[in-house]
């Protein structure tokens, strides 16, 4: 795990000086190891955290004559085995690294490496012969990859703070990107709250040279293939491929351990892992019972005999860090849970290097209790027209906030016109009653292309298609790799082996989510592993009391104080206020909206953005 970055220039060389200021801006991700490469036109900057070869892996690193250079930050599960098929073509090798691998299977089958890659990646190559850079990101977006294109350079890097250091960096909100933050909680790919910054998007790679346009293009397409096999079928096939993933996903010269929340996720790689090796746990709560998971982690910890650690988080501390994190993010991302992981990884870096972790599960086997709701709409649906449209004039006279006006009201609206992902922040009236954008689309446009390229599957599926291209790489991943790295910890996500991914895109719907039960084939398939209280326990997810926090005086001091400076022109100042003081005495409950804005307004100042046009 690591950080990288690099310019390619049209005219003079890449100066040494501003490779060092990029590169350094990410010492936490790779604290171990800093060097450079720098061939007129091209600059490349690596920061190494040491996880496999600790003694001959260094980067940026180059194949035997000099002729291909890379930077690469993630893991290649199966490097093993594809050093050994490379060993036999002829290939020699200097270093017992992942990363040599690449650069051996670019020399074997070019482009077409990526299709033998499996892993979490982002990497950049320069071919010399060829003159051109190839870079790519893995197929789910687990690490990351931001570029900036500029008059006569490209400057590519694994966090934009790096990309902040060139010259024609811009820092301006992206409009398009704030109101569409405002709706998700964070802003989806490719866009980043920066204007001209963009992600690489996820299964893709691009291509550049000297004098020719960046040219980007997807290599992996997830599809979905339900199969009419008994539920046996699966579990052994789940059972099968997750234990492949997990021993992988375990390959590592340092100290590894497992993050624990109440959660099955969780429980299953821990589980899994600890079939294999003694193993670390960690966990965080609030004093604020009601919102910890501190007690079902630690009975999971003892049935599964790990040596268990966890943490209490408290309001002044959360505070306290607050603006170090939304440094560390980059850009805005108003998921509180982002916090409590911050914490975790914290104190798991105490003992260990690299941690397993149960993102992608809930997107993956469908875990999410929004995934519910096309049965619990299905009763609406099957009445006769004459009554349905009845319901619907019902549901017009109801009164706003009234039980059931607003299920009447989902009841009569197609899935792609009622399901943006997880997360639904702010309406479009919403919007246009809080904030002074010019701009208001219409926030289906994010996910309209997606809807079109699995309309013939079934809801749950369809809606599973959303959040795996949507809200998992945008939010769960995002804060996944950013606040382990904050804290030089390696995190890795067995759920998303995309070996698993294309078993479980085979279940059919009844084996997903069946009556109140999600993940449904995934509970089977490890329920004589694990107690039935961690089985059938329902997901909670970092649950965080901000609902409370936002009521304290030192939070609600540091939302007006950033709301009175740069970044509250981009609002209706009072609107805000009235939203805020409506929380404040328990009229409303704005949580996840004023969250939303702090966020936003702290990232503004920490970054010192232009505020909005007057």
């Amino acid at each position: 795990m690591c950080g990288f970055c690099g310019i390619m220039q049209e005219h003079g060389p890449v100066h040494e000086e501003l490779v060092v200021k990029m590169r350094e801006k990410m010492l936490h991700r790779g604290p171990d190891e800093g060097s450079n490469f720098l061939n007129d036109r091209v600059g490349m900057g690596f920061r190494r955290l040491k996880i496999i070869d600790l003694f001959t892996g260094r980067q940026p690193m180059s194949n035997g004559d000099g002729s291909l250079w890379l930077i690469y930050n993630g893991e290649i599960y199966n490097y093993l085995s594809l050093r050994e098929e490379l060993i036999k073509k002829g290939h020699k090798f200097s270093s017992r690294s992942d990363s040599e691998v690449i650069l051996h299977l670019y020399e074997d089958r070019g482009t077409e490496c990526l299709q033998s890659l499996r892993g979490m990646f982002a990497f950049v190559l320069w071919d010399k012969k060829r003159q051109r850079l190839f870079g790519a990101r893995d197929r789910f977006g687990i690490k990351p990859f931001y570029y900036l294109e500029g008059p006569g350079f490209l400057a590519f890097a694994s966090e934009i703070k790096a990309l902040a250091e060139h010259p024609f960096f811009p820092r301006e909100v992206d409009e398009g990107a704030l109101t569409d933050y405002l709706t998700f909680q964070y802003v989806p790919e490719p866009r980043t709250m920066f204007s001209g910054v963009y992600r690489l998007p996820p299964a893709h790679y691009f291509l550049k040279s000297p004098g020719k346009p960046l040219e980007i293009r997807r290599y992996w397409q997830m599809q979905f293939k339900p199969s009419p096999e008994p539920l046996n079928y699966f579990l052994e096939g789940i059972r099968e491929k997750l234990r492949e993933a997990i021993r992988l996903h375990l390959a590592s010269d340092v100290p590894r351990g497992a993050f624990l929340s109440s959660g099955v996720d969780s429980a299953i790689i821990a589980a899994l892992a600890r079939e294999l090796e003694p193993i670390s746990t960690f966990s965080v709560g609030y004093a604020e019972e009601h919102f910890s998971e501190l007690q079902e982690a630690r009975e999971t910890a003892a049935f599964l005999e790990t040596d268990h650690h966890e943490y209490i988080i408290t309001p002044q501390e959360f505070l306290q860090l607050l603006p170090r994190l939304v440094w560390h993010f980059d850009e805005p991302v108003a998921d509180p849970a982002a916090i409590s992981l911050y914490f975790v990884a914290r104190m798991a870096r105490e003992k260990i290097t690299v941690v397993l972790s149960g993102e992608g599960a809930d997107e993956v086997f469908a875990g999410y209790g929004i995934y519910r709701e096309p049965f619990a709409l299905a009763p609406l649906h099957n009445l006769p027209r004459p009554l349905r449209q009845s319901l619907h004039l019902l549901e017009k006279f109801l009164p706003r906030g009234m039980p059931g006006k607003n299920y009447l009201a989902r009841s009569r609206r197609p899935l792609e016109e009622r399901f943006l992902g997880n997360a639904y922040i702010f309406s479009p009236a919403e919007k246009k009653h809080i904030s002074r954008l010019n701009i208001n689309p219409s926030p289906f446009r994010v996910t309209d292309s997606l809807y079109r390229q699995v309309a013939d599957l079934d809801e749950v599926t369809r809606m599973q298609y959303i959040d795996l291209n949507t809200w998992m790489p945008g939010d769960i991943l995002m804060k996944a790799d950013k606040m382990t790295m904050a804290n030089s910890l390696e995190l890795r996500v067995p759920y998303l082996d995309h070996c698993v991914f294309e078993f479980a895109a085979t279940l059919p719907q009844e084996y997903k989510v069946h009556g109140k039960t999600t993940k449904r084939a995934l509970r089977e398939a490890f329920r004589d592993i694990l107690p039935p209280a961690a089985i059938n326990r329902p997901k909670r997810g970092f649950p965080v009391p901000t609902r409370e926090w936002m009521k304290r005086p030192d939070f609600r001091r540091l939302f007006l104080d950033l709301l009175a400076g740069k970044g509250g022109d981009w609002f209706q100042r009072n609107n805000v206020k009235g939203l805020l003081k409506g929380h404040l005495e328990g009229k409303v409950e704005a949580s996840r909206k004023l969250w939303a804005l702090l966020i936003f307004l702290l990232w503004h100042e920490i970054y010192n953005l232009k505020g909005a046009a007057k």
